[in-house]
C-alpha cells in the first residue's frame, strides 16, 4: 500500500469512529462540510480546487491529501492542480513549501488513478 492508500484507510476508519459518537453537532458539521462542495453558484469541482488552495495555505497535509483526491476524482489535470497549488503558495508564502512538497508527492501517488474510493 502507498502512503495515500494508508491515508484513505485511516481517514475512513477515523471518520466512522467519530460518527459512532452520534453527536448532533458533529454530524451537522460533517454535513455542512459535504454540502459546501456540492454544485451551486460554483461547480463542486471548482470548489475542490478552492479547498485545495485553502488547505495548502492552512498547512493541513490531511486536508491537502483529501482535496487532491477530490480534484483527481473531479477530472482536473495535473497542470490545473499544480496551478491551484501555485495560488496557495503565493497566498501562503514560503512557509507553505513543505506542504507543497507533500502535495506533489501525493499527486505522484495519485497519477493514473481516477476512481478513488474515499
Amino acid at each position: 500500500m502507498s502512503q495515500i492508500d494508508d491515508f484513505i484507510a485511516a481517514r475512513r476508519e477515523a471518520n466512522a469512529a467519530v460518527l459512532r459518537e452520534d453527536h448532533l453537532g458533529i454530524k451537522r458539521f460533517f454535513n455542512l462540510d459535504d454540502a459546501a462542495y456540492r454544485d451551486d453558484a460554483l461547480p463542486g469541482r471548482v470548489k475542490e480546487l478552492l479547498g485545495l488552495a485553502a488547505s495548502l495555505v492552512l498547512r493541513c497535509d490531511d486536508c491537502v491529501d483529501y482535496h487532491l483526491i477530490q480534484c483527481v476524482r473531479a477530472g482536473w489535470s495535473r497542470a490545473e492542480i499544480v496551478d491551484a497549488l501555485n495560488v496557495g503558495l503565493v497566498v501562503g508564502g514560503s512557509i507553505v513549501i513543505p506542504h507543497l512538497r507533500h502535495a506533489v508527492a501525493t499527486l505522484d501517488q495519485l497519477a493514473g488513478r481516477e476512481h478513488i474510493e474515499l
